[in-house]
């Protein structure tokens, strides 16, 4: 799933996402070569997974992905998640990307492609020369989605190919600037409810002697968020994914496949691992702008500023963080072969959350500080995801 320890430069407990070899952007270009497309990817394989041999026979193919459904939390959980845990795991875990949060991952998986390459590098990031950031999240068409992810994706691929394909998701996530970004090329349906989405899902796979359908479910990384991943509610919302889930298998087409991953894992983050960065003055001098997210932070400088903030932060977080500048972080590998028009989206100082610290910054991001559970960095649970597989009756 990743490198070995401290390699790039990494302290231990971080670990480089291993591109190329087993992490979300290797799901969808081997799904399209099971289904007969090509998907070009600069110099990654084409299916690191050997996704050909786990779905051979397969004509239609859902690939459902859960936010927050990390590998570490299923395992701990499997008698909530029965027909999680009784599901084949073709690959093992795979990895997510750089940073380990969601707009990154789900382009990542769209695209097929690490975020060096695609763009997306964070949660929230600046839009470099506008003095300004983006939250991914909240993105409608400025900038306009086609130029920020100029590259194509894997759903546009494989529809030039002949391939149905459709992405189904919440109904409120139509048109948005990242559904566009990192869907387009696949006819996206709105679902209004989990059971929605599942007669959805099925009516896809139906849509054409070859389909790729996709389908999104938001609500157990909410629920991770605002309560936490050991509370009740949680593990309420675990057993109703697992449902879904079964919903789907039990719908297969005879000559269908379903594969259940997820964007990132989670973390809870007890009030003692939490640091204000509000009640660090000093780390506020020099600093032109801050983005990322708490477990993420991209630190972007006034002219000159970048050696004096990178020491302040170095000092300040101490091991709390591994905190290094944009160069390095590049050099180490986490978000695979940056390109060099992408690099300013990344901050002049990255810092990554170590251990369960959040940076967080109740004046800027009220409510994001005040959540239970938080993802962004590269512990191992926060990087590992499943790839789960379940097959049709002609398939088995």
């Amino acid at each position: 799933m990743t490198s070995a320890d401290g390699a790039g430069g990494l302290p231990a407990d971080l670990h480089r996402p291993a591109y190329g070899t087993a992490t979300l952007a290797d799901v969808l270009p081997g799904v399209a070569a099971a289904l007969g497309t090509a998907v070009p990817r600069g110099d990654l394989p084409a299916d690191p997974l050997d996704l050909t041999a786990a779905l051979h026979g397969a004509r239609r193919v859902a690939v459902l992905l859960v936010d927050g459904l990390g590998a570490d939390l299923v395992r701990a959980h499997a008698d909530l998640a029965p027909t999680l845990a009784a599901m084949t795991s073709p690959a093992g875990d795979l990895a997510a990307p750089c940073p380990s949060t969601t707009p990154v991952s789900l382009t990542t998986l769209g695209t097929g492609l690490p975020p060096g390459s695609h763009g997306v590098l964070g949660f929230v990031t600046e839009v470099p020369g506008e003095g300004r950031t983006l939250n991914h999240t909240q993105w409608a068409d400025d900038p306009d989605p086609a130029a920020w992810v100029a590259q194509p994706t894997v759903f546009q691929r494989a529809a030039a190919d002949g391939v149905a394909v459709t992405a189904v998701g919440p109904w409120a996530y139509a048109g948005s600037g990242l559904t566009v970004a990192a869907y387009r090329g696949a006819e996206y349906t709105g679902a209004v409810g989990p059971g929605d989405l599942t007669a959805l899902v099925r009516a896809a796979l139906d849509a054409g002697p070859r389909a790729l359908v996709y389908g999104y479910m938001a609500e157990l990384d909410l629920t991770g968020h605002v309560r936490g991943v050991d509370s009740p509610s949680w593990r309420a919302q675990l057993a109703l994914v697992d449902r879904v889930v079964a919903q789907l298998v039990d719908g297969l087409p005879d000559d269908a496949a379903l594969l259940v991953t997820a964007d990132h894992g989670m973390l809870d983050v007890p009030a003692h691992t939490r640091l204000d960065l509000d009640d660090e003055p000093d780390l506020a001098d020099g600093v032109r702008l801050l983005a990322g997210e708490p477990r993420a932070r991209y630190v972007h400088t006034e002219p000159g500023a970048e050696a004096d903030v990178l020491d302040r932060w170095r000092g300040v977080l101490g091991n709390r963080a591994w905190v290094v500048g944009r160069d390095e972080a590049v050099a180490s590998g986490i978000f695979g072969r940056v390109d060099d028009a992408l690099a300013a989206r990344i901050g002049d100082v990255v810092a990554l959350a170590r251990g369960s610290w959040a940076l967080i910054t109740p004046r800027l991001e009220p409510g994001p500080s005040r959540l239970a559970a938080y993802h962004g960095s590269l512990t191992a649970t926060e990087l590992a995801i499943p790839l789960l597989a379940a097959r049709g009756r002609a398939l088995t």
